[in-house]
């Protein structure tokens, strides 16, 4: 059931037919997983919790550095040396304390990253790396859990939803194989703090709509943002039927 309270603060979704209290009782009894609380960690972990996701688990082992306040805005200059957990849930009790936190801040890999993974309904890779999000995909489709995915570098974004759920959709090595060994970073190579912002917001709204359950999904589907001519173009995504990761879920 919903309280008094969280009939009036979530209200404006609530109106929503889409949400409506079916909808919002689903995002209280729902749990998710994010990888990352950098730059597209830190709005969708902001509007999730805003949202009323009943539980969030927070996996980080940065610390704040000044050099991230320029897009990471879950984080503040008081924040800098501080965990980027610890940090994240200071910002996130003050905006909902009806959200259960849950702290991760360590890697995940191996058993860590399974049990983490197994723990919850829906994972955001919000990661600022390929092997992280070889590991994070591999492990959802294991233990079939929907994945959304995000990326964004210089002024380029993408964004797709991988669910092993579903026989049609494709995973993350699906699409980008075995990536690349020269990948650059965000600390080489530069981000514009809205362009991230962005990401991770979308991050955030195909996770409310795979929990309330409405709306398309991303699942097959590559969202690519151009942030320097702000379009947004789509492309088809197909399973790989010879995928080294996915395949064999099929059989």
């Amino acid at each position: 059931m919903l309280s008094d309270a969280e009939l009036l603060r979530y209200s404006r979704q609530i109106l929503l037919a889409q949400v409506d209290i079916e909808g919002q009782l689903r995002l209280k009894n729902s749990r998710v997983l994010l990888v990352g609380l950098g730059g597209l960690g830190s709005p969708a972990a902001l509007y999730l919790a805003a949202a009323g996701v009943g539980e969030l688990h927070l996996a980080d082992f940065d610390d704040v550095d000044l050099t991230n306040l320029q897009r990471q805005v879950l984080h503040d200059s008081a924040s800098v040396g501080m965990s980027k957990v610890d940090s994240a849930i200071d910002r996130l009790r003050a905006i909902n304390p009806d959200v259960a936190l849950h702290a991760h801040r360590e890697a995940l890999e191996g058993q860590t990253l399974t049990a983490a993974v197994a723990a919850v309904d829906v994972v955001l890779d919000c990661s600022d790396n390929f092997a992280t999000r070889e590991a994070v995909n591999a492990a959802c489709v294991a233990a079939l859990k929907p994945l959304v995915s995000g990326a964004a570098i210089r002024l380029e974004g993408q964004l797709s939803v991988f669910d092993p759920r579903l026989a049609a959709s494709p995973c993350y090595h699906c699409l980008y194989g075995h990536g690349s060994e020269a990948e650059l970073s965000c600390s080489e190579a530069g981000v514009l703090g809205p362009l991230v912002g962005m990401v991770g917001s979308l991050q955030a709204l195909e996770t409310l709509k795979l929990l309330a359950g409405f709306g398309e999904p991303l699942v097959g589907r590559l969202l690519l943002i151009d942030a320097s001519s702000s379009r947004m173009r789509e492309l088809r995504v197909k399973r790989d039927p010879a995928c080294v990761v996915c395949a064999s879920r099929h059989e």
